[in-house]
């Protein structure tokens, strides 16, 4: 599916010679602007698993956020299996569990934050503007909705021990339910960990939620920099396509590749930038090859960075415990 919205949409759209020349046209400083600026947005990501796991330095940071994006990024599921990597090679560095699981928790609920509020964002700046649409006020009405109820549940589940552990308690006979079909099981005490794990996540968000937010919302807007950049350097001023038309195009193609159709949203999140840019008002040829930029430095990077991350993470056992 992915090959083929790649080779047979984009193709439809624009012209593929044309399209390898104006990428031809970027100059070594443009070239190394996009690269500083990949390089900053990398850079980021590691900071907000940082701040929500404390003690984790900057190299095994990196080494474990390379090779669990370079997982999802090639591999079908790859979300879920990176999770798995995570998780393990995070206890392989001596964290316990409960801290891992709630690194994780948090910063997928402030990632998660994040991209519903973008078109929420967006969509307010373009209608200051006179320039607000249907399909982002739809998407804006849908975030909010979604965000508030997420918000809800969240504050409720932290302000009251008593809908964690009956939460906890109910998840845990549902998967004992599952599980004797499977022979396993029973799956007791779920109430009173996940009472647990409320304690440990209000401590966490306590002291660094400020962090978390701030390298999160940071992070979000690195990526939608380099969009910016990508399109600037191919000749896209912002006569063409403003920078809030822009955060509008990001926002919205963010919020349908949080569904895993494909890997790293491959296909999915090409098509959608380029076909929402044009409309924008950007050059066919210009917003492919834009594009083409900016996913070859978010997500293609990724792959081979995670490559190095794993020789790094074999060649340095005294990180790991026990060895």
């Amino acid at each position: 599916m992915a090959v083929g919205l790649l080779v047979g949409v984009l193709p439809a759209i624009a012209n593929v010679g044309e399209v390898w020349e104006a990428i031809q046209t970027l100059t070594w400083l443009e070239s190394g602007s996009l690269l500083a600026l990949a390089a900053w947005n990398i850079f980021t990501y590691q900071l907000v698993i940082m701040s929500a796991l404390p003690g984790l330095t900057l190299g095994r940071a990196f080494v474990v956020g390379q090779i669990s994006t370079a997982v999802t990024n090639t591999l079908p599921a790859g979300s879920a299996v990176g999770v798995g990597i995570t998780y393990s090679m995070f206890s392989s560095f001596g964290f316990e569990s409960g801290s891992i699981a709630i690194a994780a928790v948090v910063t997928g609920l402030w990632n998660t934050f994040v991209k519903l509020g973008l078109p929420i964002v967006a969509f307010a700046i373009l209608s200051f503007q006179g320039k607000g649409n249907a399909a982002l006020q739809s998407a804006a009405i849908t975030g909010l909705i979604i965000l508030l109820a997420a918000i809800g549940v969240l504050v409720l589940a932290l302000a009251r021990e008593s809908v964690a552990y009956q939460t906890g308690d109910r998840l845990g006979r549902i998967a004992t339910s599952v599980g004797r079909r499977f022979r396993r099981g029973p799956y007791d005490g779920w109430g009173d960990r996940l009472v647990t794990f409320r304690e440990q996540s209000i401590d966490l968000l306590r002291r660094r939620w400020h962090w978390i937010s701030l390298s999160t919302i940071v992070s979000h807007l690195s990526l939608y920099a380099l969009l910016v950049l990508s399109l600037r350097h191919m000749g896209i001023s912002a006569i063409d396509v403003t920078g809030a038309e822009a955060l509008a195009v990001f926002a919205l193609v963010r919020l349908v590749a949080a569904v895993p159709i494909t890997p790293g949203g491959l296909g999915v999140v090409e098509v959608g930038y380029t076909t929402a840019l044009v409309v924008a008002g950007g050059d066919e040829e210009l917003v492919v090859a834009a594009v083409l930029i900016y996913r070859a430095l978010s997500y293609l990077l990724q792959v081979p960075l995670g490559a190095i991350a794993f020789v790094v993470w074999r060649s340095r056992g005294d990180w790991r415990v026990g060895e």
